[in-house]
């Protein structure tokens, strides 16, 4: 318990470090980026868009304190204003919202589908060293690993999309097609969601494969695997019980990292294939100074870091007891 309180602690530090860091920069800048944001969307903006733009930026009846906290209860109560030009007027929250489910859809089960097939194959090829599968796979899925992503992404939309026309390669559905939980529009968001995954797959499976194979040959190493083939027990049990368990851990951090960087979408990924998930949003916000979108869209991603980091760091508590007096 005082482990996961401990942890919670820093938790808590390092996203006000975080808030404190994104309220500051823009005041640091030089200029005032509110004034300049009024000045380029004034003919754009609605009176009540203008009056939120000067309230988050306190421009000329706010001192920084009050900024600040002002900042703190908007951020707490979900309160980032309206977005200036990707969807003007809309709720920088709404716009959030609607594209969190597509990058999760995408981005995060591709991520868990690469980890969880890199460690596996990791894991075989380390217990059977030198055999066939540890010839050949790992070297393929490495090389694949250092091909960019909008590379791969563009050979396969020639090839799928434009030669063959398998596959659609555009937008996340058929704007044809009235969105709802029927099979028709189910079917077409699966139809379009394969050549982005697919590219990711490729390009991420690699690496898992490389570094669980490395940690389980270190480990097979170890006095206790060892004491464990002494014993008689069965291979099955030594490569998963004391060699893949102990393992994996180190992985795990570097496991929720990916998850905690799903929430801001592969942006390559998104851009290639016009996927409208958080990355394509942010990529957008950015080229159209769209500056409340960022500001949400920036805090979403540290927070979910963040999250993902507090929850492997339990779990490798609860896996290895041994990591709660070492932090």
């Amino acid at each position: 318990m005082r482990f996961v309180l401990r942890r919670l602690g820093f938790f808590v530090l390092t996203l006000w470090a975080a808030l404190t860091l994104n309220f500051a920069l823009p005041r640091l800048m030089p200029g005032s980026p509110a004034l300049a944001i009024i000045a380029n969307h004034r003919g754009s903006l609605s009176p009540q868009a203008l009056k939120v733009v000067e309230a988050q930026f306190g421009i000329g009846h706010q001192n920084v304190v009050s900024q600040y906290f002002s900042y703190l209860g908007n951020v707490a109560t979900f309160r980032f204003g309206e977005s200036l030009t990707t969807q003007p007027g809309v709720s920088v929250g709404h716009i959030v919202l609607d594209a969190i489910p597509w990058t999760l859809g995408l981005v995060g089960v591709t991520t868990v589908l690469a980890f969880i097939l890199g460690t596996g194959i990791g894991i075989v090829s380390a217990w059977r060293r030198g055999g066939r599968l540890d010839s050949i796979m790992p070297p393929i899925f490495v090389i694949m690993t250092v091909i960019p992503y909008f590379w791969l992404g563009l050979i396969l939309i020639l090839i799928f999309g434009v030669k063959l026309h398998w596959l659609p390669y555009f937008f996340t559905y058929n704007i044809t097609l009235t969105p709802g939980f029927n099979l028709a529009f189910i079917g077409n968001v699966l139809q379009h969601a394969i050549l982005p995954a697919f590219t990711l797959l490729i390009t991420t499976i690699g690496t898992w494969i490389l570094t669980m194979r490395n940690t389980m040959i270190t480990t097979l190493a170890e006095d206790y695997v060892r004491m464990a083939r002494a014993k008689g027990l069965p291979g099955r049990r030594i490569m998963l019980d004391y060699a893949a368990r102990n393992a994996m851990l180190p992985n795990l951090t570097g496991f929720a990292m990916s998850l905690g960087f799903v929430v801001g979408g592969a942006i390559l990924i998104e851009y290639v294939f016009n996927y409208e998930g958080v990355g394509y949003l942010l990529l957008s916000a950015v080229n159209n100074d769209d500056y409340p979108l960022e500001q949400a869209l920036f805090l979403l991603i540290t927070a979910a870091v963040l999250v993902a980091i507090l929850l492997s760091d339990i779990a490798t508590a609860i896996l290895d007891p041994r990591t709660r007096g070492a932090r």
